[in-house]
């Protein structure tokens, strides 16, 4: 009877949060190591399931690095990053539409509906989602680095994502976009995820990570920071807490919930039903980073 008690009292702590959550979009960027662990991402998409199932609006955004990877490999491209970037040239391109844009994205749909959910796959065979351009960057002495067909976005047919949400379907976009003129470039998934996010104002972004959160010190796990605002994060920022790739990705996470996101949340989405834990209890598992 004890245990039915406990039960019974996690689902009245998780009411407050699905009736304040019913009908707002949740932008969920699934990547990494989670991708490559099947049993990782069953339970991550059955929370997803049944995040849609109580009146959420879950959009998912995806990667597939390692499984482009491979497929170079078999192909024998070899990959090469600038600035942490894909170099994606023509034929990493093709590669990248194949692997990304069509496999992926239609197992982690067809993965949805196996598991008692309706999801739609949103690709360039379907229907494209995400509008944008070609990317630059600058190097040290500003010049423009060319990184071939690497885009970012510019434009989110929201109309499209809502109207599949509405309908109790669950939209899976992968990260590319095309140009007005049709050219299809390849799209960091961080950013595509952000520009989701905002453009849907969205009440919550999502990242499954392979740690647990932001961390005071990044090589003790129970050093968690819950809760983590613009002030804090540029202290830890300065004394060396948060240091490398992770700075650009915070001062990212900052700028999302400036321009209308609510919040944005970095958890380890090796955890076994890591999301639920992190939306529907009232302390969570991660970092929230907020306003």
């Amino acid at each position: 009877m004890q245990d039915a008690i406990q039960k019974a009292d996690v689902l009245i702590e998780a009411l407050q949060w699905i009736r304040q959550f019913r009908d707002k979009i949740t932008v969920i960027k699934l990547g990494g190591s989670v991708m490559e662990e099947p049993r990782a991402m069953d339970h991550l998409l059955l929370d997803v399931v049944f995040m849609e199932t109580v009146g959420m609006y879950p959009v998912i955004v995806h990667g597939g690095g390692a499984a482009i990877s491979r497929a170079m490999g078999e192909s024998g491209i070899e990959p090469r990053f600038v600035q942490g970037r894909r170099y994606t040239d023509a034929a990493t391109l093709e590669i990248v539409e194949r692997v990304l844009g069509r496999e992926i994205n239609e197992q982690v749909a067809s993965r949805i509906d196996f598991l008692g959910g309706s999801a739609k796959p949103l690709n360039f065979g379907t229907t494209n989602v995400l509008f944008g351009e070609k990317t630059l960057l600058a190097d040290e002495a500003g010049e423009a680095i060319d990184l071939g067909f690497v885009g970012q976005v510019t434009r989110v047919d929201q109309e499209a994502i809502r109207s599949l949400c509405r309908q109790g379907i669950v939209p899976v976009i992968p990260s590319l976009c095309a140009d007005e003129q049709g050219q299809k470039y390849n799209v960091n998934a961080d950013t595509a995820a952000m520009a989701d996010a905002r453009q849907l104002g969205a009440e919550k972004l999502v990242f499954l990570s392979d740690v647990n959160g932001v961390r005071r010190d990044k090589n003790d796990a129970d050093s968690l920071l819950h809760t983590l605002n613009a002030e804090q994060a540029e202290e830890l920022i300065r004394d060396g807490s948060i240091e490398s790739g992770m700075i650009p990705k915070i001062h990212a996470c900052l700028e999302t919930v400036r321009q209308g996101v609510r919040k944005v949340h970095i958890i380890d989405g090796r955890l076994r039903h890591s999301l639920l834990l992190e939306v529907y209890t009232s302390k969570g598992v991660g970092t929230e980073i907020v306003r």
